[in-house]
């Protein structure tokens, strides 16, 4: 007989949904009193697993949830800041932000209450910088230039992956391709680590447009670096 019950399996003891992190996030349930997240047989026998039920809303699926975090950042977005995607909301479940209330892990249902809290908060940009990271077109718009200035900075060295994505391309691109990912943190402070680019020119570039002389050329810990010409 078990004597403990981690939320997974006191929502499966009790026959809720998984929805028991958000009931205890909630008061509904009593506070974790074994370890981090783990209830003693007695706390979770204890509960109103009625109330729970009875308690919990209709969750949003992803989408909705991204739709909302992307209007609390305002219409038109901040510079440079993409909008707030499905998988962002995945991420943000896994940081704890947000409860598991069921559906593919990756874009997950979520409690519009959650949601709309978060919403909420004055660092809502910092909390998705510090959480979800980028991909390189995403990147590219956060940092405010084209792709190819992108895949400049990041040939040399000046930022490095946080982790990775595998993305299947199907025939059309070659198949499955592992895609990097970027802290946002990181990327907002390129300006402030590397001053001597000349940021503004690169954001106003027009396609087709060579990089500016004075970001081609670029000095780096002594040595002499080349910034390569972009075709756009």
């Amino acid at each position: 007989m078990r004597e403990s019950y981690d939320a997974y399996g006191a929502a499966s003891r009790l026959r809720v949904p998984v929805a028991w992190r958000w009931a205890a996030a909630s008061g509904l349930v009593p506070a974790a009193d074994v370890g981090e997240w783990e209830w003693s047989r007695a706390a979770v026998e204890a509960a109103d697993a009625e109330g729970i039920r009875a308690a919990l809303p209709e969750p949003v699926n992803a989408w909705r949830a991204a739709e909302s975090l992307a209007e609390a950042l305002g219409e038109p977005l901040p510079f440079g800041r993409p909008r707030v995607t499905a998988t962002a909301i995945g991420r943000l479940v896994r940081a704890g932000l947000l409860a598991y209330l069921g559906g593919d892990p990756a874009t997950p249902d979520v409690h519009p209450d959650q949601v709309a809290t978060l919403a909420r908060r004055r660092d809502l940009p910092a909390l998705l910088d510090r959480h979800v990271p980028l991909g390189p077109d995403q990147a590219a718009r956060r940092l405010g230039v084209r792709r190819a200035e992108w895949e400049q900075v990041v040939r040399l060295g000046w930022i490095a992956p946080v982790g990775t994505v595998t993305i299947d391309y199907k025939r059309a691109r070659g198949g499955v391709t592992d895609v990097p990912l970027y802290s946002g943190q990181d990327i907002a402070l390129l300006p402030v680590t590397r001053p001597s680019v000349d940021w503004h020119a690169l954001r106003i570039l027009a396609p087709g447009r060579r990089s500016p002389p004075s970001t081609r050329s670029i000095r780096r810990r002594g040595t002499q670096c080349s910034w390569r010409r972009s075709r756009g």
